[in-house]
């Protein structure tokens, strides 16, 4: 027999064994997880792929894996397939370690019971309130000006996230934190220490910026208001501060709220509150540390949400009688 004969022969060899790889590897209408673990070889995990009836057969997987020498390179983790996912499909995600995550957002403002709900929510049950800054300090430079007693409200650092579905509850508070200490720049913390603060002071400002107004220009202009009043030693009276004292919103606080005994009133006490009430955004913690110089020193929102500004307090009192009727 001559070469051509062979070649022939191969090709038709391999013509027939793709097609039967094809046939025989496609996929098993299975919609649901897969867990590749620590150790397992190549065989097992074909074999499991074909028991579990995420493939029809295994052997189209493992000659696949093997052809290409990616035998190597099948990660650990637990994936996530869909019905239309065939051999090639399933081997590339696993080579890649394309594993299964939970994606969860948390937006600007939300206090620590409100990311654990949202945890929760998403199937990662997680006590923050389980977690202190001693827990963290000693990785973490951010939090070295806290309280080793204090808990991690303000710094879990608001953003969308990816978390897989067997993350330690250690772990899922070490991203946020890892997040927080790198938007935190290196620019940012210069200026504290230009402007003699502690990270600290910065971030419980950002967090009554946070909730007190939304847009960009108003929060650099109640950061300028805040800090001023801090100066002349004037009550910041956020009503953000008595929403977290009392764990309700209302439009309007009544005289006794504003009497509530506790470190985060600011009506009663002096100064910025014991610590933040909720985790800032970036753009807030910019604004708490560049704050807009005006003659202001009062405002209030509207229900419409806008913001209106006022120099002293009678002219306070005429827009509070104008807007908040």
């Amino acid at each position: 027999m001559n070469k051509k004969f062979y070649s022939i022969l191969f090709s038709l060899f391999v013509f027939v064994l793709a097609i039967l790889l094809y046939v025989t590897g496609r996929p098993a209408d299975y919609a649901g997880f897969f867990e590749v673990k620590s150790g397992q070889s190549l065989g097992e995990i074909s074999g499991n792929l074909a028991s579990q009836k995420v493939l029809n057969n295994k052997y189209p997987f493992y000659l696949y894996v093997l052809v290409f020498g990616k035998a190597n390179y099948l990660k650990t983790g637990e994936y996530s397939f869909s019905p239309k996912d065939d051999f090639i499909d399933v081997a590339d995600k696993i080579i890649k370690g394309d594993t299964y995550k939970i994606k969860i957002t948390f937006p600007e403002g939300f206090n620590l019971k409100e990311t654990e709900s949202r945890l929760g929510s998403s199937g990662l049950p997680l006590e923050l309130g389980d977690f202190f800054a001693k827990d963290f300090k000693k990785d973490f430079s951010i939090l070295e000006n806290i309280p080793d007693s204090a808990s991690l409200e303000g710094y879990l650092f608001p953003d969308t996230y990816f978390f897989a579905p067997n993350v330690k509850e250690k772990e899922i508070v070490e991203v946020f934190l890892q997040n927080f200490d790198k938007r935190f720049s290196k620019g940012l913390r210069d200026e504290v220490s230009k402007q003699d603060k502690e990270i600290s002071d910065i971030v419980i400002m950002a967090s009554l910026i946070e909730k007190e107004v939304k847009t960009e220009e108003d929060k650099k202009v109640v950061s300028g208001i805040f800090w001023k009043r801090i100066e002349i030693g004037q009550p910041l009276q956020s009503c953000a501060t008595i929403a977290y004292i009392l764990n309700v919103d209302k439009w309007i606080y009544s005289y006794d709220d504003t009497r509530i005994v506790s470190p985060y009133n600011t009506y009663l006490n002096r100064g910025l509150p014991a610590g933040p009430i909720c985790n800032p955004g970036l753009e807030s913690i910019q604004a708490a540390l560049y704050p807009e110089e005006s003659d202001y020193l009062y405002y209030l929102s509207t229900p419409e949400g806008r913001t209106i500004f006022s120099k002293t307090l009678a002219e306070h009192n005429m827009n509070k009688a104008k807007y908040l009727k």
